[in-house]
Formats: structure tokens, C-alpha cells, sequence
């Protein structure tokens, strides 16, 4: 099959309708990084009978042990398919082994620096391309870390970013046994036994992921240990991030708590930076949770049109101005 684009390898796998939307599904081979199997699908979607119209573009990544259907349900319900009809040329991309993406030859090995180093870079070309302008990016948990790494690494610029919106994503919450390090060596042998850790089993989501992730962010959490590579100082590299962000956590969330996300959003140099905590303390009827943050019939109420308002304004409402924190 021909390419798709003039990057590198990209085939057209499938054009669908789901309901009033249209959805093509490519498969990226950048070719850039040194396990060369590496493949990403990423799902565009679009207005049916507008397919001549696209709008602003918008790619969505997912967090730990998801795919795609965290932005959009086989019945086309979905923060993705919402953004869609709004008009929105949006980019659904799942990472190395999840959904439609296969397994990597090296996936055991896989770490958000690859992920932040190779593949989305890889993904912000291609959707420049094919969309002629810089698109806006939209990350929940892992996938928000993701984005992070990738602009403090300076891997992703203002030429494939044009605002950034993080929805429960920070790397400041301390796991205190990890500072000690017999039980971080302990762990890690103990971990290196394993190629992945099942999302079904532990109830956390239908995807894997790879055990060089955990003990990636094992690293993380360690005594001395810095969000970053070897080469890369990630969180400082923050400070020269110039793009507009939006920081969003939810009162209910005891995984990545408000606290966390506000000191992540305050290390971004950008003159835009903004900050919402979901919560009765903000006016909603709702504190929210990890997932229900974007997930869920209150979060289709109260916090979609909050998305598209950032995405068209690179502001919330005006309405909203007194929830946020001081920049």
C-alpha cells in the first residue's frame, strides 16, 4: 500500500463510519528509534459529510493500561467523538502495545522516555502534515507524564505543539519505601522476572504495560532519583516550555492529587498556565475521580465544554476565573 505521507512509512489500515463519524485508522512506522518494529496506530476522526472541512487539530493520549476507548466508546461516546462533532480534526493515538498498536520487539523494555523521546515526535509530524498547522494536545495521567517528558526533553516544540491541557498528571507524589534503597534494589530483581504487568488483573484496565515502564518510574521515586533519562533533565527543561497549559485534577483523585498537578503546572515556563481542580470547592455538583474526570455522565456535562472553550481560547470561562490558582 502507498504511504500516507512523506515522513516515513504510514498506511491507511482501515475508513470506517461509527454513527455520525467517520474513522480512519493509520499505522505510523517512523523508523526513528532503535527498535526498529516499532508501530503506532492512530485514529482520526471526523464529521461524516465533512470530510473536505477539517477543523482545528487535537491529538488525545491515553494513561496506564488503556487505549483508545478512553476517548471514545464503540457506540462513539467519548470526549474524542464529542470534539469531533464540534468540528475538531482529532488524533487518537495509543502507545506501543496498546489497542491497535502492536508489541514491539523490545516491548518489555519500553519506557516513557521512548515514548516521549521517539513516538511523539513522530506522531506531532505526521499530524502536522496531514493537517497543515501545529495541533493541541490533550493528555490524561501517563499520557499527560508522556507530554510532559516530551516537551521538557525538548523533543516536541512549538512548531507540533500549539497548547497542552493535563488532565491528573504529575510525578511529585512520594512512595517513601522507594527512598530506601534495599527495598528499590529488592523490587526491582524482583520485577525484572516479569515482561509486563496485566491491567485485567489488577482491575486497573483492559491493556498491559510494559515492566521497563515500572521500573522507569521506580528510578523516578528512588532516593536520588529526578523526572528524567540519563541524557535529560525533563523537569528542568520545563522552565523553557513556552506553549499555553492547562492543569486540570479532581478533589477525588488519590492517585495523582491536586497538590501534585498545581507544583507540575507551576514548573512549565509558559505565560499561560492555568489551573482547575474539579470539585465542590469549585462549583461542581461533583469531586470527581481519576477516570470520571473525563469519563462519566457529570464530566460530559460539566467538563467537555470546559475542553473545547481551552482549545478554541487557550482560557477557561470567564466564569471560572475565580477556581484558578495563582500562577
Amino acid at each position: 500500500m502507498q504511504s500516507s505521507s512523506e515522513l516515513f512509512p504510514v498506511a491507511l489500515m482501515s475508513a470506517e463510519f461509527r454513527n455520525d463519524l467517520t474513522e480512519d485508522v493509520y499505522r505510523l512506522k517512523p523508523g526513528n528509534s532503535p527498535d526498529g518494529t516499532v508501530e503506532l496506530a492512530l485514529t482520526r476522526l471526523g464529521r461524516s459529510g465533512y470530510e473536505g472541512a477539517r477543523g482545528v487539530p487535537v491529538i488525545l493520549l491515553h494513561g496506564s493500561f488503556s487505549n483508545r476507548r478512553f476517548w471514545y466508546s464503540p457506540k462513539a461516546i467519548g470526549l474524542g467523538a464529542h470534539l469531533a462533532r464540534g468540528g475538531f480534526d482529532v488524533w487518537i493515538a495509543e502507545m506501543r502495545g496498546h489497542g491497535l498498536s502492536p508489541r514491539n520487539q523490545q516491548y518489555k523494555g519500553n519506557r516513557v522516555s521512548d515514548y516521549a523521546r521517539y513516538d511523539l515526535p513522530a506522531i506531532g509530524a505526521f499530524v502536522r502534515e496531514q493537517a497543515g498547522q501545529a495541533a493541541h494536545w490533550i493528555g490524561h495521567s501517563l499520557g499527560g507524564t508522556t507530554l510532559t517528558a516530551a516537551l521538557g526533553g525538548q523533543y516536541l516544540d512549538e512548531q507540533h505543539v500549539a497548547s497542552v491541557a493535563l488532565f491528573g498528571s504529575q510525578v511529585s507524589r512520594v512512595y517513601w519505601p522507594l527512598k530506601v534503597p534495599p527495598v528499590e534494589w529488592g523490587g526491582r530483581i524482583l520485577l525484572k522476572r516479569f515482561a509486563h504487568i496485566s491491567g485485567s488483573r489488577l482491575k486497573r484496565g483492559p491493556e498491559d504495560e510494559p515492566i521497563g515502564l515500572v521500573l522507569e518510574s521506580m528510578r523516578w521515586h528512588g532516593l536520588f532519583g529526578r523526572f528524567g533519562d540519563k541524557q535529560s533533565d525533563w523537569w528542568a527543561g520545563l522552565a523553557a516550555v513556552k506553549v499555553p497549559v492547562l492543569a486540570v485534577s479532581a478533589e477525588g483523585d488519590f492517585q495523582d492529587p491536586p497538590w501534585a498537578c498545581h507544583k507540575l503546572l507551576k514548573q512549565f515556563g509558559s505565560a499561560t498556565r492555568e489551573y482547575l481542580c474539579l470539585g465542590s470547592k469549585s462549583g461542581f455538583a461533583d469531586n470527581f475521580g481519576h477516570v470520571e474526570m473525563l469519563v462519566s455522565k457529570p464530566a460530559q456535562r460539566d467538563v467537555w465544554p470546559l475542553v473545547e472553550h481551552w482549545l478554541l481560547n487557550q482560557s477557561l470561562p470567564a466564569a471560572l476565573q475565580m477556581a484558578l490558582e495563582p500562577n
